[in-house]
C-alpha cells in the first residue's frame, strides 16, 4: 500500500516539472447539480492530463543505465503523451505502445514529441506487446501497476486536501485504478472523513468486476472512453481501492459524453468523456449521500478533440 510518504516524496521529487494545477469552486456545476462543487482542473496539467505526474515521478526515478536503454509504456492516449513528452524532455528514449482506436491526436502528439509509436489491435494486445520490448532492455513505465507511478498520480490527492474546501464526498475516474490508488492514499491520510468514489463507463468495468470477484479478472472491453479501458486492474490498484474507496459507480458511455458537454456549458471546461462520466455518476452520489453533501471532482483529462466528442454526440443522439 501507498501512503503519504511515497505520495509527499513524489511530489518533491516531479516539483518543477508539472503544474500544481487549480482547485476551484464551480457555480456552474453548483447549479447543474444543486449542491457545491469544487473541480481539480487536471486537464491544464502539462500535457492535458494528470498523467504526466506517475510519468516524471518514473523517469526521474530511473537510473542511468535505465535512462540510457529507454523506456516503454502502453496506453490508450494520456499515458503515451505523458511519457513521450517527458521522456524527450529528460532526454530519454520512449516506446508507446497504442490500441488502433486511441484518438489520432494522441497518437500525433507522441510522435511529435519523438516517441516510437507501435500500434496493436486492441488494449489486450497492447498489454502482451509489452513484454518482448521489456526484454529488449526497454524499462516498463507501466500505467497503473507500479507503485512509483501511483505514488506520482497521489500528488493529485495531496494537492486538492491543501487547496479544496469543505468536501464530503470526492470523484476520481477509473481506469487501471492508478489515479484513484493515488488519490485515496494522500486524501486518507489528510482528509480521513472525506468519501471516495470511483467512476467507470460501461465496457470499462475492470475495477468493478475485480471487486466483484475479489480480485483482479481479464474484462472484455467496448466502451469507446479508450483511456479508460484497461484489459484488467492490477492487484496493488485492487487493493488500495477494495481498503480505501466507498464505491465504485458505472454510467454509460452516453452519459460520460453528455457529461463532457456540460462540463463546457456549465463549468467551462473541455474535458473527455473519461471526466465527463464523473457528473452523471455525481448525481447517483447525490441520491445516496442526502442533503449536505459537498462534492469534489477530479477533472483528470481533456485530450479530446470537438470532432472526436461531436461524433460522439451525434452517435449517441445528443444535442
Amino acid at each position: 500500500m501507498i501512503g503519504i510518504s511515497e505520495v509527499e516524496a513524489a511530489a518533491e521529487r516531479i516539483a518543477g516539472q508539472v503544474l500544481r494545477t487549480p482547485t476551484l469552486p464551480s457555480p456552474g456545476l453548483a447549479a447543474l447539480l444543486g449542491a457545491p462543487v469544487t473541480v481539480k482542473l487536471e486537464l491544464l496539467q502539462r500535457t492535458g492530463s494528470f498523467k504526466v505526474r506517475g510519468a516524471t515521478a518514473k523517469l526521474l526515478s530511473l537510473s542511468a543505465r535505465e535512462r540510457a536503454a529507454g523506456v516503454v509504456a502502453v496506453s490508450g492516449g494520456n499515458h503515451g503523451i505523458a511519457l513521450a513528452v517527458m521522456a524527450a524532455a529528460l532526454d530519454v528514449k520512449a516506446t508507446v505502445v497504442m490500441p488502433r482506436s486511441a484518438p489520432a491526436r494522441s497518437i500525433g502528439i507522441a510522435e511529435a514529441a519523438g516517441a516510437s509509436v507501435r500500434l496493436a489491435d486492441d488494449m489486450a494486445e497492447a498489454f502482451a506487446l509489452m513484454k518482448p520490448l521489456q526484454e529488449e532492455g526497454l524499462t516498463l513505465v507501466h500505467p497503473f501497476d507500479d507503485p512509483v507511478v501511483v505514488a506520482g498520480q497521489g500528488t493529485v490527492g495531496l494537492e486538492f486536501a491543501d487547496d479544496a474546501g469543505d468536501v464530503t464526498d470526492v470523484l476520481v475516474s477509473i481506469g487501471g485504478g492508478g489515479l484513484i490508488s493515488g488519490v485515496a492514499a494522500a486524501l486518507r491520510d489528510r482528509r480521513p472523513d472525506v468519501r471516495i468514489w470511483g467512476v467507470e463507463t460501461e465496457g470499462a468495468q475492470a475495477m468493478s468486476e475485480a471487486l466483484a470477484a475479489g480480485g483482479p479478472v481479464p474484462v472484455a472491453l467496448s466502451s469507446v472512453v479508450s483511456t479508460l479501458s484497461a484489459p484488467s486492474v492490477s492487484q496493488l490498484t485492487y487493493d488500495h481501492v477494495s481498503a480505501l474507496v466507498h464505491e465504485v459507480l458505472v454510467v454509460p458511455d452516453r452519459e460520460a459524453v453528455r457529461g463532457t458537454l456540460d462540463l463546457a456549458d456549465h463549468a467551462k471546461v473541455w474535458a473527455e468523456p473519461a471526466a465527463g462520466c464523473l457528473l452523471p455518476a455525481a448525481r447517483q452520489v447525490l441520491e445516496r449521500a442526502g442533503e449536505g453533501a459537498r462534492l469534489g471532482l477530479v477533472v483528470c483529462g481533456g485530450n479530446a478533440t470537438p470532432g472526436d466528442v461531436m461524433a460522439w454526440a451525434e452517435r449517441f443522439g445528443l444535442r
